[in-house]
């Protein structure tokens, strides 16, 4: 068993509060690391074990202070729209290799950092390229660092599973990326967060990738259709080129938030399921949540 603080780097978002909580439910002293710390309060419920910190990951002297004491450091940090000097790699590359030279010269003696299923040096994508090369700037700064890689994450508050389903209620015709035969695993974002909080817990392998996916392989009309059901439609699924989504991808980068990216575009282009000669949910003791449990238990 684990024992001392979690130092917790981006835990007020989607993932990172929800590791907070279960880290909480292992009994463990939570250490929240975030750039508005007002925030943890505000999502998490007060206990003598859980501690805010102000740090930002582009600050140096603020990482290093968050991570005094800690025994296990998670980085769930993520940027998805790039905006002034917050770009993919100040966060994913130099904000990560930040935080796991911090934890090294810390003594920490167990670091998680969470990256993403097909991330990619070679990627068109610069998020994804970032993805992948913040994994090995993890890497040399902390040689034992433990990488999660989930697929895409879905729960009752997401930009995942809640898009298709507004998208299913009022739109007749959806388009589909190419003829929608990509696959894809998406897993549960409770089963990511228990998954966190069992390495913190001392379970899994010290320096090891795990590739984090749901119970069941959908390809994206299939994923549609399924997303049609709950809602009681049957909208006509039309192929459309990639093409197409990359022109659409490049037009929105010109919106403050753009509702398209072209790293979403190429995520879901390709399979993006989980490597079956890699550990996952199963090897941490976490048994995997359906997307049909959580339609029908939480999403209306």
């Amino acid at each position: 068993m684990a024992s001392g603080r979690v130092t917790l780097f981006g835990g007020t978002g989607f993932l990172g509060r929800r590791i907070a909580a279960r880290l909480l439910d292992h009994g463990l002293s939570v250490r929240v690391a975030a750039r508005r710390p007002h925030k943890v309060r505000e999502t998490l419920e007060s206990t003598d074990r859980l501690e805010a910190a102000r740090a930002d990951v582009r600050d140096e002297a603020s990482v290093v202070t968050a991570v005094e004491g800690a025994e296990t450091v998670i980085n769930s940090v993520s940027l998805y729209v790039e905006k002034g000097d917050s770009t993919f790699h100040t966060i994913h590359v130099e904000g990560a290799r930040r935080v796991a030279e911090a934890a090294r010269q810390a003594g920490a003696t167990r670091l998680l950092q969470i990256s993403g299923i097909g991330a990619g040096t070679d990627a068109p994508s610069s998020y994804v390229r970032c993805r992948a090369e913040g994994e090995a700037a993890v890497r040399e700064a902390f040689p034992q660092a433990t990488i999660f890689r989930p697929s895409a994450i879905f729960g009752p508050d997401d930009a995942f599973l809640n898009t298709f389903v507004t998208i299913a209620r009022r739109f007749p015709v959806i388009a589909l990326l190419g003829r929608g035969t990509a696959r894809v695993q998406p897993v549960f974002v409770d089963d990511v967060a228990q998954a966190a909080a069992r390495f913190a817990d001392g379970a899994g392998d010290a320096g090891q990738v795990y590739e984090l996916g749901g119970p069941s392989i959908y390809n994206y009309r299939d994923f549609l259709q399924l997303i049609g059901r709950h809602v009681g439609r049957r909208p006509l699924l039309l192929p459309v080129p990639l093409a197409v989504w990359n022109g659409l991808a490049s037009a929105a980068k010109l919106l403050p938030n753009p509702p398209l990216t072209d790293a979403q575009v190429f995520l879901m282009s390709r399979d993006n399921v989980a490597s079956p000669d890699l550990p996952g949910l199963k090897e941490l003791g976490v048994t995997p949540t359906s997307i049909e449990t959580v339609l029908e238990r939480d999403v209306r």
